[in-house]
């Protein structure tokens, strides 16, 4: 069991204050909360490590027993190693003045992890049940039965993902009535990427608790925006005309804006114009955009009036002179 250095957690050292603890604690937990980051099982893991150090540093007994740990760890491993009870005062149970640690319900265990246990075996060894604040040598607390994980395929315009929507899902299981479940699909969201519905996958029988409903995303293809990460690129026509003098043209954007883009003369077909802050939002950050990238695609007319023909020929005679004088 390897030791948990709390004050890295966060970022601090053993001279941190209450405030710089909570500062701390807010801080990573606004950046790495699950809901912020779906499907990420990077961030969730980090986020429950930046929980459990907050449990422990931000309660003045539960810091100071854990501070009193420090060098004397290497001793604890060793009783446990061999079998022996632990010095006075680790494990589990009162601490300092008789106090019961506390640390997260059940509840709130559940809605968060989902009946996961959001703390590590380090944390168990030396504070106890976790849960239920189990007392020296009593067997730790049987975990109720938890139903299976359920994965769902969901399928999302591009328009969809940039907005953010909701899907309504019937979900039948046997000896159940159907049940319908509404689940918030964020702003932003990736391809591949999972939103967790809590507690909605499936039942793991009497006093036990349901699974979870894992929605996978699929973004089908766009006929006017190709996504790379946040940023969008579009191919956006330009009249010839347009490209040789210059001008504006219109630019559809995701959301149902136009924007209007300025074409300096002399613009060759491929020319790429950032539009910045009209890409996708980073999911849980709605002002946080990509770029929005505009290639000209030069358009040739497909039909020439006779007047239109006679201006052309005419420009025609103008480049025929011109390479004439040239050589």
């Amino acid at each position: 069991m390897d030791f948990k250095d709390y004050y890295a957690t966060l970022g601090l050292d053993k001279n941190a204050t209450t405030a710089d603890i909570k500062r701390a604690y807010r801080k990573l937990a606004r950046k790495h909360h699950p809901d912020l980051n779906p499907g990420d099982k990077t961030a969730e893991a980090r986020f429950k490590e930046i929980n459990e150090a907050n449990e422990v540093l931000g309660d003045p007994e539960k810091r100071k027993k854990y501070d009193e740990l420090g060098a004397n760890w290497r001793q604890y491993e060793q009783a446990e190693r061999e079998g022996r009870t632990p010095p006075q005062g680790w494990g589990g149970g009162p601490g300092p003045g008789g106090a019961t640690y506390r640390t997260m319900t059940p509840e709130e265990a559940e809605a968060m992890f989902g009946g996961e246990d959001p703390f590590s075996d380090f944390f168990h060894a030396f504070f106890g049940g976790g849960f239920t604040g189990a007392r020296p040598g009593s067997a730790p607390p049987r975990r109720p039965a938890r139903g299976r994980d359920v994965e769902h395929p969901v399928d999302l315009t591009l328009e969809e993902a940039f907005t953010g929507t909701s899907r309504r899902l019937r979900l039948s299981r046997e000896g159940h009535p159907e049940r319908t479940v509404e689940v918030r699909i964020p702003a932003g969201i990736a391809d591949g990427a999972r939103v967790r519905a809590a507690g909605e996958g499936g039942d793991a029988g009497a006093g036990g608790s349901r699974g979870d409903l894992y929605l996978t995303i699929r973004i089908q293809p766009d006929a006017r925006f190709e996504r790379r990460g946040q940023d969008l690129h579009a191919h956006v026509p330009v009249p010839v005309t347009t490209a040789v003098l210059g001008g504006e043209v219109s630019v559809r954007a995701l959301g149902g804006s136009t924007l209007r883009l300025k074409i300096p003369p002399l613009t060759q077909g491929g020319r790429v114009f950032r539009l910045r802050g009209h890409g996708m939002p980073a999911v849980g950050k709605s002002t946080a955009r990509g770029d929005l990238y505009a290639v000209v695609d030069v358009q040739i007319p497909s039909d020439l009036s006779e007047e239109a023909r006679q201006h052309y020929e005419a420009l025609r005679r103008l480049d025929t002179t011109a390479e004439d004088a040239a050589s």
